[in-house]
């Protein structure tokens, strides 16, 4: 008998390499949840006049009782929506907006919403981060727009009753640790869908776009000026696709290709992390005398590997995370997102090798460090991805591709092909949006993108034939939009949400190299 610890519990596995009786009544339970929650997805041609009173509500605006929202001027609101846009009679939800008013009524010319990423980002307070970033000729033009999505923060979350902090693990290194993590997913697909299955299964991409445009039509505009980055960059493409007579000036930062989007979208994730992998042993080779992974990136590479292998034997659980083999590949993947975070990670790993080691770990500490990297709501990261588009059902198809994905991709290709819930989630309501038009958008995408892969950028651009493509040379950096990376992804992105005039041709921008640490 073997005992396999998980954040929901010890399993003995015994005769099979798996807990055999606990994954069967899990996938059993999860397989009959996919069949019970396929509920009928309402009327087939919902009258369009049942949609007015959401399309034509009044806002009422007022404090956001949020001190980094308040302090930036901000108000509040809740915009009404129905939970199933094919059934606008019945059930509702409140999506939850801010609002930083342009900053010269006169020249104001609409609202410029946006939306972090994830999925399962909340927005009300991105619209700080976005500020930032915008000149003040920009800022005078337009009312600055964050939104908590359906199912996420403010607006209606959907939350899920078991304590994983996470929906995305790695798969260990044998087929015992991709049986637990099957069984996890299982269980988690049935505590987010069990309690409440038809709202979970209407928290989706299409619909958070369909409120993107009663947003929009609840301020009276007859264009919506939008701003996505990573995840948001599918939100933004598939506003485009439903609802392109209503977009006016979008950019489109670190882009996912709708086609990859989401499994293929992480199996991306396992090449290109590896590669940033090896950008950050270079930066900790050079500080050996402070940190001593290493004194070459081989060597530094090497300490990694080495302590995910020790962490199998070693597992650590408290403040509701856990440490093993599963949880490190992506606490790791979490802090690799910018150079700014070097120090950052090399102190999360010092932590992680005291504790497998026996040593001393601050759990807390840990977990603040990886919520404040990836703030988002794993619950509501389930809904969205799951029910967007249906995942391959199989534990096995996954396995194979984790077990091919070892051999070029140690730390993060285990990983990147893991099964999540999503294999045992209900089919989605209604298809993905196939991606195909002429919208003259800004797509910003980095060459070396830890979350979404360059060439995800280039498909992107071909799917969206009227766009034009801003390339950031030779920066591992998920998102191109920050303050002093580079001027002239700043400057071209300012030109065009001022005077909607685009570059004539595709470009390509250099970093400012003084903004990578030493």
């Amino acid at each position: 008998m073997i005992r396999v610890a998980s954040p929901l519990g010890n399993y003995d596995l015994e005769g099979e390499c798996m807990p055999a009786r606990r994954i069967r009544r899990l996938v059993l339970g999860a397989t009959l949840l996919t069949a019970a929650a396929a509920l009928p997805a309402g009327p087939a041609n919902a009258d369009a006049a049942g949609l007015d009173r959401f399309y034509h509500q009044s806002l009422e605006w007022t404090s956001c009782a949020d001190a980094t929202l308040d302090a930036a001027g901000a108000q509040c609101t809740g915009v009404r929506v129905p939970l199933d846009y094919d059934n606008p009679g019945g059930r509702t939800l409140t999506v939850a907006i801010s609002r930083i008013a342009a900053t010269d009524p006169s020249r104001r010319r609409g609202i410029l919403l946006s939306n972090p990423g994830g999925p399962g980002g909340q927005g009300l307070r991105y619209t700080n981060a976005v500020a930032t970033m915008l000149t003040p000729d920009v800022r005078a033009q337009y009312d600055l727009i964050g939104m908590d999505p359906r199912g996420v923060g403010r607006s209606d979350p959907v939350s899920c009753t078991i304590p994983v902090p996470t929906m995305l693990f790695s798969a260990g290194f044998d087929l015992f640790g991709s049986a637990r993590d099957t069984a996890v997913a299982a269980a988690l697909a049935t505590a987010c869908v069990g309690t409440d299955p038809e709202k979970a299964r209407h928290i989706t991409t299409r619909n958070t776009a369909r409120d993107m445009d009663v947003i929009r039509s609840a301020f009276g505009e007859s264009k919506l000026n939008f701003y996505g980055a990573s995840y948001g960059t599918y939100l933004g493409s598939v506003y485009l696709q439903m609802f392109g007579e209503h977009a006016d000036r979008m950019i489109l930062d670190s882009p996912i290709d709708p086609d990859r989007y989401y499994v293929g979208l992480y199996q991306d994730m396992g090449p290109i992390n590896e590669y940033a992998l090896d950008d950050w042993a270079a930066w900790a080779a050079r500080h050996d005398d402070e940190y001593h992974f290493g004194a070459t990136p081989e060597q530094v590479r090497g300490f990694i590997e080495d302590l995910i292998r020790r962490s199998a034997g070693h597992e650590i659980y408290g403040s509701g995370y856990l440490v093993d083999e599963h949880t490190i590949p992506m606490m790791l993947l979490a802090l690799l997102t910018n150079p700014q975070m070097n120090q950052n990670l090399a102190e999360v790993v010092q932590m992680l090798d005291s504790g497998v080691s026996g040593g001393p770990i601050d759990m807390d500490q840990i977990k603040a460090r990886i919520v404040a990297a990836v703030p988002l709501d794993a619950s509501a990261m389930a809904a969205i991805m799951c029910g967007d588009k249906a995942a391959p059902r199989d534990p096995a198809w996954y396995y194979a591709n984790v077990d091919a994905a070892r051999k070029t991709q140690p730390v993060f290709g285990a990983f990147a092909n893991n099964i999540t819930a999503c294999a045992f989630w209900p089919d989605p309501v209604e298809p993905p949006t196939e991606i195909h038009n002429a919208a003259t958008v800004l797509i910003v995408a980095n060459v070396h993108d830890t979350r979404t892969a360059y060439q995800e950028g280039l498909a992107l651009h071909g799917d969206l034939t009227g766009s034009r493509l801003i390339t950031l040379a030779d920066t591992r950096v998920h998102g191109a939009m920050r303050p002093g990376l580079s001027p002239c992804v700043i400057g071209i992105v300012n030109t065009y949400l001022d005077t909607g005039v685009r570059p004539a041709d595709d470009v390509t921008c250099e970093p400012d190299f003084s903004w990578f640490p030493s």
